[in-house]
């Protein structure tokens, strides 16, 4: 029998291998990021319903830097990439060159998603999705991040938790080709 002490640490390693993996769909993908293929495929596009009305269809935003969050409200790791998007998204904005999309593939409707961002603060644009979508855009657990480029070509995917770090560096990988033809 496990003692009080020494179950609480055996709950808090499976929460933080939870944090680092994420929630799977099907499979459970190791956590990390793929890596940039030489020829990058079309990112599936796609027209979503916001939660705060109106809708988004992704091949509008070509010419920006796309980054999508694929959650839900039942997957505990999902509630701590939310500080890291809002950080991003609030450094980001204003520039009109880069978008950041939260997609939730919740089944429970768009009360149960605006209950849990509310509470949670995200900041960031929410969009009412499914897990099909989210596998056509590849991901095999949840939080999934795919960064779109402004070529609507997949940058690359991330799953589990990413930093805002990371992110910039996926956004600066974009603006180095702007930089270089000048």
């Amino acid at each position: 029998m496990i003692e009080g002490g020494s179950l609480r640490a055996w709950l808090g390693l499976g929460w933080m291998g939870l944090a680092v993996l994420g929630c799977g769909i099907e499979t459970a993908g190791e956590g990390g990021s793929e890596p940039a293929a030489a020829a990058r495929e079309m990112a599936p596009d796609f027209t979503l319903e916001r939660l705060q009305g109106g809708s988004v269809t992704l091949s509008d935003l070509r010419g920006k830097t796309v980054i999508i969050d694929f959650w839900a409200t039942w997957c505990p790791p999902c509630e701590f990439q939310v500080p890291e998007l809002n950080a991003f998204y609030e450094a980001h904005a204003a520039s009109g060159r880069v978008e950041v999309l939260g997609v939730s593939v919740d089944t429970d409707g768009p009360e149960v998603v605006g209950e849990w961002t509310d509470d949670k603060g995200v900041r960031y644009p929410i969009l009412m999705g499914d897990e099909d979508l989210a596998k056509r855009f590849g991901a095999l657990g949840f939080p999934t991040l795919v960064i779109v480029a402004p070529d609507g070509t997949i940058d690359s995917r991330h799953v589990g938790l990413i930093e805002r770090a990371q992110l910039e560096e996926a956004l600066a990988r974009q603006r180095a080709p702007e930089s270089s033809a000048t």
